[in-house]
């Protein structure tokens, strides 16, 4: 049975600075990585960290991602907290080039901190670059 819709009372939207937004996308595990592949946009649930303003995932050889390794790709990055009964909130966006880390130290210590979710191999690890950063947060209206 379907409940019948509520009437709800109308979140207001206010954009949050590039730190505040960099700080709450720091605060959750998993974001969504928005991609081309084969000419058309996918998008791919994947766990992060931030640091030093930049988002690090890791992936495996097979992903769109590394289509080309020396090319550093435009790709857009998601994460968001929604409480859907309260209506608050917040999400992040950030729009920047993602390039294969490739130096060895750092690729380990990616690997020590970024402990992946899926079972299979993911041996590489991405390094995108914060270009365009939006934020917004959702609350009461006044």
């Amino acid at each position: 049975m379907t409940r019948p819709l509520q009437p709800a009372s109308r979140a207001r939207m206010t954009e949050l600075g590039r730190e505040e937004s960099l700080a709450l996308l720091a605060s959750v595990p998993l974001g969504r990585l928005g991609l081309s592949q084969q000419a058309l946009p996918t998008i791919r649930l994947v766990n992060h960290l931030v640091d030093c303003g930049h988002i690090v995932i890791r992936t495996h050889t097979e992903s769109a991602l590394l289509r080309d390794p020396s090319l550093a790709e435009v790709v857009v990055y998601e994460a968001d907290q929604i409480d859907l009964e309260a209506r608050t909130g917040w999400s992040v966006m950030v729009t920047g080039r993602a390039s294969l880390v490739t130096d060895p130290l750092d690729v380990a210590h990616y690997q020590q901190l970024l402990t992946p979710w899926i079972d299979i191999d993911i041996d590489h690890v991405v390094q995108i670059t914060a270009g365009i950063v939006t934020g917004y947060r959702l609350g009461p209206s006044t």
